[in-house]
């Protein structure tokens, strides 16, 4: 379909007649006022906690006796995001349901808190592990296409670390992962010296945007053979919008589409045109994850390898119909607005769905202890509110209403 169209979907973008000739040089100022939107901030909350618990379960899982002193885990707290000032004893301590405590003597009769998992926790770890091996395909596709937006078709692992998580690979993925697939993988040594991944096959057909994909349904026929392509936009509601930014959206979204697989170095960056470009790799980016969000820094390193202008990031304040940026947690995310409605992530992967009971275990954790059913911890750092009262069919709790996660209700 895409070929009848469009003919080789890495260089579509060009047919456009006189395109590369015909650049408004010109990057029109536009600001739009950024407004809160809660439901959103609802699908950031607890997402912090969520990640770096299920990276210690995953660690912890994977020692020969499901359980690791604390001195062995500490190492690992970079990876985790938590406040500086929060120690990862008093986390873990914080999830009950998740974490069971013991403790053995050194060598010197001091005692040391080691920590192990419960069973609900262990199930569920051995839930993501068959998903992976099930998906294993899929996940290989979703790094292909993570490394054939960029420009040399090779990411350092430090910055894919940044996005593991976001993209659902395993935690030790450089180890279990990629050596399953030596004919599209291969770990590299970079002239910086650090390791790099890179993609040894190019699949074309793994190089179709997302917004191509459902393009018959929902652009206008003229568009998709222009190549001029909209982006799905919805605003918060309250968002007042000036006659003058309204009249630049529309023709902005008339402008031509770029695939961000194919090869932009024709485009100025001083241009609406390269901007564009900028827009839709990241909504081909965020397509990519599994929340369809990600942090704001998780992208700061990718500006050289994706071939895109100075403070790039300008984008997501600059197209707020498109992306959403919450500040909750103390940092900033972007959202891809269309996937979401409401709250509530529309198309959820399998990996999600057992993040969302894991979720539902951390809460209620918290929600005994505000109980006093377990001793009292600090919980000022955490990032997850309480509210619960249901549990499926597995056993494990539902969040109602004001909770986070996922809700047995609309919107």
């Amino acid at each position: 379909m895409f070929r009848t169209l469009f003919g080789d979907v890495r260089n579509y973008g060009l047919l456009r007649k006189g395109y590369i000739y015909q650049q408004r040089f010109s990057l029109v100022n536009v600001k739009l006022k950024w407004v809160k939107d809660r439901k959103l901030d609802a699908a950031v909350a607890g997402q912090r906690d969520l990640k770096a618990v299920e990276i210690l379960v995953s660690i912890i899982a994977s020692s020969s006796e499901c359980c690791l002193p604390i001195y062995r885990l500490n190492p690992h707290r970079g990876q985790l995001g938590l406040p500086i000032d929060l120690k990862l004893s008093t986390f873990i301590r914080r999830y009950p349901t998740i974490f069971v405590e013991s403790n053995f003597l050194d060598s010197g009769g001091t005692p040391v808190p080691s920590f192990g998992l419960s069973p609900q926790a262990l199930k569920l770890h051995h839930k993501q592990v068959n998903i992976l091996e099930r998906d294993q395909l899929e996940l290989r596709d979703r790094l292909c296409r993570l490394l054939m937006l960029t420009r040399d078709r090779i990411l350092p692992l430090q910055t894919i670390d940044q996005l593991k998580w976001d993209l659902g690979l395993p935690n030790d993925y450089p180890s279990s992962f990629v050596p399953n697939h030596p004919d599209r993988f291969s770990l590299v040594r970079l002239p910086d010296n650090r390791v790099g991944l890179k993609l040894l096959f190019w699949d074309d057909k793994l190089a179709v945007p997302e917004i191509l994909k459902n393009a018959s349904l929902q652009q206008d026929q003229e568009d998709i053979k222009n190549g001029t392509l909209a982006f799905p936009v919805s605003f918060t509601r309250g968002f007042g919008f000036r006659r003058k930014c309204m009249e630049w959206l529309k023709e902005w979204q008339k402008l031509p589409y770029t695939s961000p697989y194919t090869n932009a170095s024709h485009l100025d960056p001083r241009t609406d045109e390269s901007e564009k470009r900028v827009v839709g790799v990241f909504h081909e980016l965020l397509h990519l994850t599994l929340h369809k969000q990600t942090e704001r820094k998780n992208v700061s390193n990718l500006r050289k390898p994706l071939a895109l202008p100075q403070k790039f990031t300008k984008a997501f304040e600059r197209h707020p119909g498109i992306f959403y940026l919450s500040n909750k947690s103390d940092t900033q995310t972007v959202i891809l607005r269309e996937a979401y409605n409401g709250r509530e992530l529309i198309q959820k992967h399998p990996l999600v769905r057992v993040r969302e009971k894991l979720a539902n275990l951390l809460k209620k954790g918290l929600h005994d202890k505000s109980r006093g059913y377990t001793r009292d911890i600090d919980e000022s750092d955490s990032d997850i509110e309480t509210e619960m009262d249901e549990y499926d069919s597995d056993g494990f709790p539902i969040i109602t209403k004001e909770g986070w996660g996922r809700v047995p209700w609309g919107g």
